[in-house]
């Protein structure tokens, strides 16, 4: 188990605090921070962008979805709106199916963050409302357990079985010591997203499994990550799970833990871990969602691929935010999906 203490950007302490209220509106923002990042800018003489003109853009953006895709949008957005003062963008956290569900395959909103691929249902109800989603790559995430800072009995780590055997439906042990005997007989306090979260599906997918029991019900569910840090924070025998940009703001608060991987190795959630692939089966890839039909909204369109060409930065995605920025080839993947998609939407 670790405390990380990487060198972030003292701003991630307002992306993470904005990304537990809920929904950040960046209309008001006025300050300028072109230049700032080392992808590409936005609109214009500026960016390169095709048809894009920065001092004209105007109208509303509006951004659901992922709580742990939430800060990276919200980093995104306030440096686009630096460039573009006149476009008014509204990030609303509210969960990756709850984003789906409720906002974007509804049409009621631009883009949908999400922490897992959007499902076959999803995409049903999205055709049923003539939505037609762009999956765009984002980032790679590294899904965190966390436990108390006293917890000092779980050596170098948990092995994947002891996950599922905590969290899976089927056996629901009520005590440390009804997972491994030399544990604590103490009450396991479990604290976690609820079934309206990707990181909730990607955790059943990579851990207990799709065709297995799921997951268990008797925990304390939230949509608000600074709520399971609080949780686990104040319960010496508790335990949750996170994207991994919200434990790097709170390493003094929590402890993470590492995981064995399928090589039977103990390895500790990171950066570099997670983009070499040791930290298996808990690296996950993360997305936004346009709308095709949305893309045909120059001010739409040109955050879209703001965004794309920034997914690279290691300045905006890796140290204000603490994910993994984007290869330099999946950069151009996702830019070659995205100009197809604003061509179709035009």
């Amino acid at each position: 188990m670790t405390h990380e203490s990487d060198d972030v950007l003292s701003r991630r302490k307002f992306l993470i605090a904005s990304g537990a209220a809920g929904i950040v509106g960046l209309a008001g923002c006025t300050e300028n921070n072109s230049g700032s990042s080392e992808g590409g800018n936005s609109g214009g003489s500026d960016g390169g962008s095709e048809g894009g003109d920065s001092e004209t853009l105007s109208g509303p953006v509006d951004i659901a979805g992922s709580s742990t895709v939430f800060p990276l949008a919200t980093a995104m957005a306030e440096r686009f709106r630096g460039e573009n003062p006149d476009v008014n963008i509204n990030i609303q956290s509210t969960g990756s199916g709850g984003g789906f569900a409720n906002y974007f395959c509804t049409g009621d909103t631009d883009f949908n963050n999400a922490s897992r691929p959007i499902d076959s249902e999803e995409e049903d109800q999205c055709a049923s409302n003539d939505v037609t989603p762009v999956e765009l790559k984002v980032a790679t995430d590294a899904l965190t357990v966390i436990v108390n800072n006293d917890n000092d009995f779980l050596g170098e780590g948990l092995t994947v079985e002891q996950l599922q055997t905590i969290f899976s439906a089927e056996a629901q042990p009520e005590t440390w010591s009804d997972v491994n005997s030399d544990w604590p007989e103490e009450p396991i306090e479990i604290f976690g997203p609820t079934d309206a979260s990707g990181t909730y599906d990607y955790f059943i997918e990579a851990i207990i499994g799709e065709e297995g029991p799921g997951h268990r019900q008797d925990y304390s569910a939230t949509e608000q990550d600074r709520t399971i840090i609080q949780g686990v924070e104040g319960s010496e025998f508790a335990i949750g799970y996170m994207g991994f940009a919200y434990y790097t703001e709170n390493t003094d608060s929590v402890q993470a833990v590492a995981i064995e991987n399928d090589a039977g190795e103990f390895v500790e959630p990171s950066l570099d871990t997670a983009l070499s692939g040791e930290y298996n089966p808990l690296s996950r890839p993360l997305f936004t969602y346009p709308a095709t039909e949305s893309l045909a909204e120059p001010q739409v369109a040109e955050f879209a691929r703001y965004w794309m060409e920034n997914s690279t930065s290691k300045e905006i995605v890796a140290d204000e935010v603490g994910y993994v920025p984007l290869g330099e080839d999946e950069q151009q993947e996702m830019l070659d999906r995205l100009n197809s998609a604003i061509e179709e939407a035009n």
